[in-house]
């Protein structure tokens, strides 16, 4: 059975526009077209909503800070061809795209130690490598050393790729991707606090 888009936002309760955002962002198989309405198999919608949440309190911190993005799109600014997040990108341009300029409190986002990287609730990348920082305009931090430590390809099954060069990176990595992480802030970065793991 297939789904359009308002079906598939409706099973998994959310705005069309959050779902509209997996989609561009190239993360859900066996999508078909019919002119201008894109439909999703029930069994891809199925899989998102039995996704589980992550085991937060294995992380030896009181709160993570959550990376929430877009699916890609054109940067404006010099430092990066692009925004956000979509699988086809490949491990060095989801790199250049997502370790900054965010709003944050960059010392927050140290101490976590991890940053899971969040689109429409869904864990599609982890960085680490976050203990230095640079500071920009308007709040902004960049983390230019940090690591992709993971980043999924399909988010039904899923398929991830476990990309940090050392074993605890890829273990993380393991443990988040592909799970539902949701969280709420006004800007790109949230904090979730690790002993509740869906937490809001």
């Amino acid at each position: 059975m297939l789904l359009t888009t308002g079906q598939a936002a409706d099973e998994l309760g959310c705005a069309v526009t959050t779902y509209r955002r997996l989609i561009t962002a190239g993360v859900l198989p066996e999508l078909s077209r019919r002119g201008v309405r894109v439909m999703t198999p029930f069994w891809v919608v199925r899989a998102l909503q039995e996704r589980a949440y992550p085991s937060l309190n294995r992380l030896n911190v009181k709160e993570v800070a959550v990376l929430r993005v877009d699916a890609a799109r054109p940067s404006e600014d010099n430092c990066r061809e692009s925004i956000g997040f979509a699988a086809g990108l490949g491990p060095d341009g989801l790199l250049r795209g997502l370790r900054g300029w965010w709003r944050c409190d960059a010392s927050s986002v140290a101490a976590g130690g991890v940053l899971p990287v969040t689109l429409s609730g869904y864990v599609v990348a982890v960085l680490t490598g976050l203990n230095r920082w640079e500071k920009g305009n308007g709040g902004r931090h960049a983390f230019p050393d940090a690591v992709l430590a993971g980043y999924v390809t399909d988010l039904a099954t899923p398929v991830k790729h476990l990309t940090a060069p050392q074993r605890a990176g890829r273990d993380i990595a393991d443990l988040l991707l592909g799970t539902r992480l949701p969280s709420r802030s006004s800007g790109a970065i949230a904090y979730v606090p690790t002993h509740s793991s869906s937490a809001n």
